[in-house]
């Protein structure tokens, strides 16, 4: 089961980095909003662009880590905590991060032309679809590429909504988000 937890967490590692990316890169150019009538005024250029480098950063940490034989490819059974799920070797790292990074703020993105259109205040909670938008929309871009199975699916929709309110937490104490959710 811990193998299980961990490598489904190291596995969608590259989407949650992405979906963090935007709010600690904030004072970068391009933070205007796409659609401020669409999406609301958070939704910005330059969310998609730090979001696609924080999987990219993060899927090259994972390529070095498998390569120095720190941890081993996803292809053998091992009897590591983790196991990775991807060959990060034998894949093109580029267009995995466009899926996990691109993917995460899409999801994101699309959630939040649905709270508009629901009528949700900016800012205000929207449970579970905030905590889970971003992770589906890395698994539907990254859907051509790979699946993962379903029981790596169900553990990564169960446990990121517990790590993203305690990130979340964390950043609001951190002053780094206005909100706590």
């Amino acid at each position: 089961m811990l193998n299980l937890i961990l490598s489904s967490l190291y596995f969608i590692l590259p989407a949650y980095i992405a979906n963090t990316f935007p709010v600690l890169l904030k004072g970068l150019p391009f933070g205007q909003p796409i659609s401020k009538k669409l999406f609301g005024e958070h939704k910005t250029w330059r969310g998609f662009y730090t979001g696609y480098l924080g999987a990219l950063i993060t899927l090259l940490g994972q390529f070095y880590l498998q390569k120095l034989g720190i941890l081993p490819s996803g292809s053998a059974i091992y009897n590591s905590s983790i196991t990775p799920l991807l060959d990060y070797e034998n894949i093109n790292i580029f267009i995995y991060a466009f899926c996990f990074g691109i993917g995460a703020l899409t999801g994101d993105l699309i959630k939040s032309f649905f709270k508009r259109l629901r009528n949700v205040s900016p800012g205000q909670a929207w449970v579970p679809f905030d905590q889970l938008d971003f992770v589906v929309g890395a698994l539907v871009f990254l859907s051509p590429l790979y699946v993962p199975t379903w029981t790596v699916i169900l553990t990564i929709l169960i446990i990121t909504p517990l790590l993203h309110i305690s990130a979340n937490f964390i950043a609001y104490h951190l002053k780094l988000k206005k909100v706590w959710w």
